[in-house]
C-alpha cells in the first residue's frame, strides 16, 4: 500500500469518492469526440490528490463531471461516479436529477474554477455572492450570512474584508479574486473541494499564499481536495498523490516519491522537465512531445546550455547601438475617486517616474507581483492609456506627440499580446476572422486567399489545428485561446512586441512551445520585446535583462543571470523564493 504525505500508511481513511471506468463524449459537427476514456480513481477521505496534465487532457472534463455541471453537448457514455459523503448511503451522481444535484453542488461538493474573472458575476457585489451561495444552501438569513462572508474573507486572507465585500470583482487584483472564489467555494464546508488551476494566472508570491491557505483550510476543516494543474511544480507543493492524463486516459498514477521520482513514462518525464531550468540557461525548452519522439541524446542537443562567453558576446553588441526604445521619468495616474459632480479628487499612481531603455533585439523581462505596475506600464507605453507625465521615445519619436492616424499606421510595428484571452477575443467572430482582421485594417497582402494562407500558417506556429480557423473562442480551453490571440499579434509581422503574461495561461509543455517560438521569431526577424510575466523563472529564461518592479517604481534592474544568482533586494530574493521547485 502506498504511503500517503502525513498520514500513517498502516490506517486506510474511509473512501469518499470512487471513479469507475468513466467515459465522457461530446457532440460536435464533425461527429463524436471522446474527452474522457476509461478513467479510474478513488479519493479518500481529508486526501489531497493531485491531477495533472497538458490543456485538453481531460483533468477539467473529469471533474465537471463529478460536479454534474458538464455542457448540454457532452455525454457520460460510460462508467460510474460513487459518492460516500453521506452516511452509509452511496450516490451515483451520474444518475442523479438536477434537483438533488443542486443540494449536494456547492454544499458537500464544491468547486474553485480557472478563471475568476468569468467565474464571478460582473455586476454583482463580490460579498453578495457569496451572500447569495450561503443563504441558498444553509437557509440563513441575510445578516448571519453577511457576517459569516466577512469572517471566511478573514480566512482567506484578504486584507480589508469590509472594502472587498463592497467592491465589484473588477475592482480586485487577480488574487483577491481567487481568494474571494475560495471563501464561496468553503462556504458550506463542503467535504469535497475540486480546485480547477486555481493559481494559473497569479503571480508566484500569490501562488504561493493560495496553496498555504488551501492547506490550512484542508487541516481544518477536514476535507477533500482534488487540485488540478498542468504544473507537477505546483502540484509538489500541496498534493499526497498523483494522477497523470494524458488525451482522455489517466496513464500513472501514485505517491508524490513514486510519480516524481521513480516515474518510466516518457510523457511524465516531459512534465516534470519542461519547465525552464533555473540553474542553467538551455538553447530551447524540451516539450513534452519531444519525451514522446526524441531519445536521450536528440533532446540533450536541443536543450544544450549557452555559454557564458557567447552570452556575453552576443550582449555586447546589442548594448552598443542606440537604444530602440527610451522611457524617461514615465508616470501614469488613475482616478480613484470622484466628487458628486464627476471632478477627479483622488488619484492612484500605477507607474512612478520609470525610466529604461530597450535595446534593439533584445527581451527586457518585467516582473513583479500582481497590482505592482507591469500591465499599466506597458500599456502606456503603447499609448493605450495616456501618461500623466514623462515621455516614450520609440526611434527618436516621441508616442504622445504622434496624431490618433500617426499612432494607428505604427500600431502595425508595436504589437501586444493581452494576458486574458478570452476577453481579448470577441466571442462573435471565428478564429480565423479575428487573426485576419489586423491585415484587413493595415492592407497587409493583397487577397482573401493570400489573407488566409497566412492565417493557416501562424495556426500551424502556434501548434492549433487547421479546423480552429471556423471555430469560435469558447469552442477552446485557456490555453488554446492563448495561442490563438498570440497568432493574432504576429498577424501584422511587427517589430516590437509587449508580452504580457502571454504564456500565464498555458500548460508548462505547451508554454515551452511558445517560449520556443517566440526565440525563434526573436531571431529570425530581428524582434524586440517586453516580457511582463509573474514567473520569474520563465522571465529569467527569456530575458537579455530584467527590470522588477514594485508598487508602480523599478527596484532593481540588472543582467538576467546576474539578477537571478546575486539579487540585491529583498523584494526580488522573495520572488525568487517563491518559485515552486520539484
Amino acid at each position: 500500500m502506498e504511503k500517503t504525505a502525513g498520514r500513517d500508511k498502516s490506517v486506510r481513511p474511509n473512501l469518499l469518492l470512487s471513479v469507475k471506468d468513466l467515459q465522457v463524449d461530446f457532440k460536435t459537427e464533425q461527429g463524436i469526440v471522446r474527452a474522457v476514456e476509461g478513467v479510474n480513481f478513488d479519493l479518500y477521505e481529508g486526501e489531497i490528490l493531485g491531477i495533472v496534465g497538458e490543456s485538453g487532457s481531460g483533468k477539467s472534463v473529469s471533474s465537471m463531471a463529478i460536479m454534474g455541471i458538464l455542457s448540454q453537448s457532452a455525454i457520460i457514455s460510460k462508467g460510474k461516479i460513487n459518492y460516500h459523503g453521506q452516511g452509509d448511503a452511496v450516490v451515483e451522481l451520474t444518475q442523479l436529477e438536477e434537483k438533488r444535484y443542486q443540494k449536494i453542488r456547492g454544499a458537500e461538493i464544491s468547486m474553485i474554477f480557472q478563471e475568476p474573472m468569468t467565474s464571478l458575476n460582473p455586476v454583482l457585489r463580490c460579498g453578495e455572492q457569496v451572500v447569495e451561495a450561503i443563504m441558498l444552501h444553509q437557509n440563513t438569513p441575510y445578516k448571519t450570512a453577511k457576517k459569516q462572508t466577512i469572517a471566511l474573507f478573514k480566512e482567506v486572507e484578504l486584507a480589508r474584508p469590509e472594502k472587498i465585500f463592497s467592491s465589484y470583482p473588477h475592482q480586485i487584483s487577480g488574487g483577491q479574486k481567487q481568494r474571494v472564489m475560495i471563501a464561496m467555494a468553503i462556504s458550506c464546508r463542503p467535504k469535497l473541494l475540486i480546485a480547477d488551476e486555481p493559481t494559473t494566472a497569479l503571480d508566484v508570491r500569490v501562488q504561493k499564499t493560495i496553496l498555504t491557505i488551501l492547506i490550512n483550510l484542508q487541516k481544518k476543516y477536514g476535507m477533500s481536495i482534488i487540485f488540478i494543474t498542468h504544473d507537477l511544480g505546483v502540484i509538489a507543493q500541496i498534493a499526497q498523490r498523483v494522477l497523470v492524463m494524458y488525451k482522455g486516459k489517466l496513464v500513472e498514477q501514485g505517491s508524490m516519491e513514486t510519480i516524481f521520482n521513480h516515474s518510466q513514462l516518457p510523457y511524465t518525464q516531459g512534465l516534470l522537465k519542461c519547465r525552464p531550468r533555473t540553474d542553467i540557461r538551455s538553447q530551447q525548452l524540451a516539450t513534452v512531445n519531444d519525451f514522446l519522439t526524441l531519445d536521450a541524446d536528440e533532446i540533450a542537443k536541443k536543450t544544450h546550455a549557452i555559454s557564458k562567453e557567447s552570452r556575453l558576446k552576443r550582449h555586447h553588441q546589442l548594448y552598443r547601438q542606440e537604444a530602440l526604445l527610451k522611457v524617461e521619468k514615465l508616470t501614469t495616474s488613475y482616478v480613484s475617486k470622484r466628487n458628486f459632480f464627476g471632478k477627479a479628487t483622488t488619484y492612484v499612481q500605477a507607474v512612478k517616474d520609470v525610466s529604461f531603455e530597450v535595446y534593439k533585439g533584445e527581451t527586457l523581462g518585467l516582473v513583479g507581483e500582481s497590482g505592482c505596475g507591469k500591465t499599466s506600464l506597458g500599456r502606456t507605453i503603447l499609448q493605450m492609456i495616456p501618461s500623466t507625465s514623462g515621455r516614450v521615445l520609440y526611434k527618436g519619436m516621441d508616442l504622445s506627440k504622434l496624431s490618433t492616424s500617426e499612432m494607428r499606421q505604427l500600431r502595425s510595428e508595436i504589437q501586444i499580446i493581452f494576458q486574458d484571452p478570452y476577453s481579448s477575443l470577441n466571442p462573435r467572430i471565428s478564429v480565423g476572422d479575428a487573426i485576419m482582421e489586423p491585415m484587413i485594417v493595415h492592407g497587409l497582402l493583397n487577397s482573401k486567399k493570400e489573407r488566409r494562407k497566412k492565417v493557416m500558417e501562424l495556426l500551424e506556429r502556434v501548434d492549433m489545428p487547421e479546423e480552429a480557423y471556423n471555430r469560435y473562442p469558447h469552442e477552446f480551453s485557456g490555453g488554446q485561446r492563448q495561442r490563438i490571440v498570440i497568432a493574432r499579434s504576429l498577424a501584422l509581422n511587427p517589430e516590437f512586441i509587449v508580452c504580457d503574461e502571454s504564456v500565464s495561461a498555458l500548460d508548462v509543455s505547451v508554454q515551452a512551445q511558445v517560449l520556443n517560438l517566440l526565440n525563434e521569431l526573436k531571431q529570425d526577424y530581428g524582434l524586440t520585446y517586453i516580457f511582463i510575466s509573474h514567473d520569474l523563472s520563465v522571465v529569467k529564461y527569456m530575458s537579455d535583462r530584467i527590470l522588477v518592479m514594485r508598487n508602480g517604481e523599478i527596484v532593481e534592474l540588472g543582467e538576467a543571470d546576474n539578477l537571478y544568482y546575486h539579487p540585491q533586494q529583498h523584494y526580488t530574493q522573495e520572488l525568487i523564493a517563491a518559485i515552486p521547485e520539484i
